[in-house]
């Protein structure tokens, strides 16, 4: 009986984190943000909560059919459409939310991706003014095969097909921008958004900058496959399924995205020309491990020079994105990111 009534005591010394209340949420379409910044909370969660929700894809779910033309179909303003924003109770700016995603399903058995015409890694756009006809718009129909795991590829000309292996990610994921900025949701920057960074999936932690109170946390932009690069301006996009636990890391505060699976740490840049935002990455990284893991700033600057990988994740966005990556094995034996809450929400 004496243990029987200090379990309610003990309950309230302990964390919120160590708790996992599971919240579901399906927006309504009318409900989906086109914004970073600029919208009150859909609800709050605590931390430590296991949030079970959906988002739309890139084309507001208004390219239907193959031959549904994406400038035709999709309202002006409407890409990108994003789920939330969610407050997380006790956020204040200066930490660091931390988001692990533990499951994405695609939500259709479809998935599209498509050239709009001045947009992509390889033709005139706003940014890169050249006198010349835009591309073409045209829209490839993939079918999704949930049992192979694998979408199908099929060329406009000619009969050519071949399966792709699916990576359900989240082109985009965010909190809301500093000093009350409203942000496009094709923007990638400080606050993360569309990074379409193939890191961010199942198994991977995500570590926001919190600028506002309550963080206001947003994702969509589900994609299925994705090479390096997005050139063609699109990946495999898709409606997913998104399952993921959100927790708070006090005392602690970051400038950039930075995220970490079991294999790396990982540093995000995003910024125009790609070689700034290359610096901003490898910066990230060498800083992480000088102000966590006791690296001696410069031995950390030549250690990364040595061992460190980078994914060109996307070249076609406002600003471009870069994704500088440590090997965790060549870490300090015993330390770990934050005290190891990555690997507690992994497990």
């Amino acid at each position: 009986m004496k243990v029987i009534r200090l379990l309610p005591m003990l309950a309230l010394l302990l964390p919120w984190s160590l708790y996992s209340q599971t919240v579901k949420y399906v927006p309504k379409h009318d409900e989906l943000k086109y914004t970073f910044g600029g919208h009150p909370p859909v609800m709050s969660l605590k931390p430590g909560s296991i949030l079970e929700t959906w988002t739309e894809d890139c084309y507001d779910g208004a390219v239907k059919s193959p031959t549904d033309l994406p400038s035709k179909v999709a309202p002006i303003g409407h890409d990108n459409p994003q789920t939330g924003p969610f407050a997380i109770e006790g956020a204040e700016p200066g930490d660091i939310l931390a988001v692990h995603i533990i499951d994405l399903q695609p939500a259709r058995d479809y998935a599209i991706s498509s050239s709009f015409p001045g947009f992509g890694a390889l033709t005139g756009t706003d940014y890169t003014a050249l006198l010349q006809e835009p591309l073409p718009e045209k829209v490839w129909w993939y079918e999704v095969d949930k049992k192979n795991w694998t979408v199908k590829y099929k060329s406009l000309a000619g009969n050519f097909s071949v399966d792709i292996p699916m990576n359900p990610f989240l082109g985009c994921i965010g909190t809301a921008p500093q000093r009350d900025e409203v942000r496009w949701t094709v923007v990638p920057e400080q606050f993360g958004g569309n990074m379409d960074t193939w890191e961010a999936r199942k198994g991977t932690t995500v570590y926001l900058p919190v600028n506002v109170q309550g963080a206001m946390l947003y994702f969509g932009d589900g994609h299925l496959a994705q090479g390096a690069g997005e050139i063609i301006g699109t990946a495999v996009e898709s409606a997913l399924e998104v399952k993921l636990k959100v927790d708070l890391i006090k005392g602690k505060s970051i400038s950039w995205p930075r995220m970490e699976d079991d294999e790396f740490l990982m540093a995000v840049g995003s910024y125009r020309p790609l070689e700034d935002a290359a610096r901003i990455a490898f910066k990230e990284l060498v800083m992480w491990l000088s102000q966590d893991f006791g690296f001696d700033i410069h031995d950390a600057y030549e250690l990364v020079s040595q061992v460190a990988q980078a994914d060109l994740t996307q070249i076609v966005d406002p600003n471009y994105t870069i994704v500088a990556k440590f090997p965790k094995k060549y870490l300090p034996v015993g330390k770990k990111a934050y005290g190891g809450i990555h690997e507690k929400l992994r497990h």
